[in-house]
């Protein structure tokens, strides 16, 4: 997957494509029902005081993944 990074790895304003989700079984599921699917595109809003977790603009809505979450999901920056 070449010029892909993991969602973890994105700046603050940046936006992104959904190339994968690393991970299966109950996680997979709760991210891939959250909109999180190869093909989304995704803005990240910000990050808490410590990094963690990451806020993101999704289909119209905001959510936050903690960073080890956001580890499991790569992306293709724009």
């Amino acid at each position: 997957m070449s010029g892909t990074i993991s969602l973890r790895q994105m700046q603050t304003g940046r936006k992104a494509i959904i190339v994968a989700i690393r991970t299966e079984g109950e996680l997979g599921r709760r991210l891939r029902d959250l909109g999180l699917i190869p093909g989304a595109e995704l803005e990240v809003l910000g990050r808490a005081p410590l990094q963690d977790p990451v806020a993101l603009r999704l289909n119209g809505f905001t959510l936050s993944l903690r960073n080890n979450e956001a580890d499991l999901i790569s992306v293709r920056p724009l």
